[in-house]
């Protein structure tokens, strides 16, 4: 379905972003982290807009046309297409951080097992682990990285409501886990999310491993 942008958004960028979250998913759909058209990612756009994929398509063959446009309340906007019904735990990232850019959601076996594993304890800390370093703000392994676990639900004003918590709470938060579910990180950039995706991806799979070997 065609996409009809708001006068205040120049094609030329809607491409852009476009392109970018489309080149971004089919590099992450290689790694097996976006089964069964799983997964869902966007870029801001303006101040009051989001490009995020469409739902349903298969993430390791998008294009520009797989993508559309939403306000910041996780509605579409200028076409009749259906954003993923998750499309709010983006915006609300968009919402409380205006310096951030790009929004990733995996679902990747490592994701979803360890979130399944920690679900108890409502947290994944990780400590000492040198790739820390790769997340925006650390800067040594000397340092604690909390990785929520959040419990599953289909309805996402619940989900949306516990982050605002944690956050209102004071507490930061650089990614989240869903339980049985999959990640969201985010970054500046689509590069510094990619980056961020990749080092919780690698961590992720260190603390299941110690899990293991620990048994």
């Amino acid at each position: 379905m065609s996409q009809v942008l708001p006068s205040t958004i120049p094609a030329t960028l809607f491409h852009e972003r476009a392109d970018a979250i489309a080149a971004a998913a089919r590099e992450l759909a290689q790694h097996g982290w976006t089964p069964a058209t799983s997964s869902n990612f966007s870029m801001r756009v303006d101040a009051d807009h989001a490009a995020i994929t469409i739902s349903g398509r298969d993430k390791g063959k998008l294009g520009r046309d797989d993508i559309m446009l939403v306000d910041m309340d996780g509605k579409a906007v200028g076409t009749e297409s259906r954003p993923s019904a998750e499309t709010e735990l983006h915006t609300q990232v968009y919402r409380r951080w205006p310096g951030i850019h790009a929004v990733l959601h995996t679902h990747s076996r490592t994701q979803s097992v360890a979130s399944r594993l920690f679900a108890r304890d409502g947290v994944i800390r990780l400590e000492g682990w040198e790739l820390q370093k790769a997340i925006h703000g650390f800067a040594t392994h000397e340092s604690v990285l909390d990785i929520p676990v959040f419990p599953n639900t289909q309805h996402m004003p619940e989900l949306v409501a516990q982050v605002d918590a944690l956050l209102d709470a004071g507490k930061p938060l650089h990614a989240y886990l869903i339980n049985g579910h999959g990640i969201y990180t985010w970054g500046r950039d689509m590069a510094e999310a990619q980056r961020h995706l990749e080092a919780l991806e690698f961590l992720l799979g260190c603390e299941l491993d110690l899990r293991r070997l620990n048994a």
